[in-house]
């Protein structure tokens, strides 16, 4: 007996075997650059830069994987003291019409409370979360480059990008529509200026050294400038809660 497939199926399978699959280096609309990533499953990053698909590479343990790990913990601690925030990894971000992106993870404040960046209806983000890190070990060329002009001109306030093949992290923060950088303390730590209290002891995360990144964090999360910004989260979405 020849088994056939059924109607449904065979109806739908020319239409699916004429979709082309991404390249690296295709030249698309947004909307075909989501066609095409939805009909390839196994695909679990890609991005449109510019109009121009990137495939990166798989990722390394201690080139990528691991400091991915560090930097979204650093970020998840903060975000669990702070009402009104939150952190995504690796989302695909619709940031404009010719970039959607997938940054290694983000830091937002909700919509709900005022944020720049919302959930659309499909769960996609889109627009520009207030900070951005990148952890770019082969991708350096990019992330520190065209990514960056890109973060720029749509308004992410702080860009990070750790530099793993360099050993270097840079930081850097939205001023007059140009990306400063955020320089090292006295103390060795870094601060944010868009979100008080995300402390960071830059070198203790370079060596390695999570738990004193975390120590130098919790510093951040009990000084008066975070006290008075989560509370200001916090009176926002109580607002809102009463007049829902």
């Amino acid at each position: 007996m020849i088994s056939t497939l059924p109607v449904e199926a065979a109806a739908m399978k020319p239409k699916l075997d004429t979709i082309p699959r991404l390249e690296s280096g295709d030249h698309l609309t947004r909307a075909e650059f989501e066609r095409r990533y939805a009909m390839m499953p196994g695909v679990t990053q890609a991005e449109l830069i510019e109009g121009m698909v990137i495939m990166p590479s798989p990722t390394r343990h201690q080139h990528h994987a691991v400091p991915h790990t560090a930097v979204a913990t650093w970020l998840g601690v903060y975000s669990a003291a702070v009402p009104g925030t939150e952190v995504s990894n690796n989302v695909s971000l619709r940031i404009d019409q010719d970039n959607e992106l997938q940054p290694d993870v983000l830091l937002r404040i909700v919509e709900a409370v005022g944020g720049s960046s919302h959930v659309a209806a499909d769960d996609y983000l889109e627009g520009a979360p207030e900070f951005i890190a990148e952890i770019a070990a082969s991708s350096a060329s990019y992330d520190y480059h065209v990514k960056r002009h890109v973060y720029r001109r749509n308004g992410v306030r702080e860009y990070l990008i750790w530099r793993v093949d360099d050993n270097a992290i840079d930081w850097f923060a939205l001023e007059n529509g140009e990306y400063v950088a955020l320089l090292v303390d006295d103390a060795g730590v870094i601060r944010s200026q868009v979100f008080p209290g995300l402390w960071l002891a830059a070198s203790e995360l370079l060596a390695g050294n999570l738990a004193a990144v975390l120590e130098t964090l919790q510093q951040g999360l009990q000084s008066a400038a975070h006290e008075v910004f989560a509370a200001n989260l916090t009176q926002r979405l109580q607002s809102n809660r009463l007049s829902a």
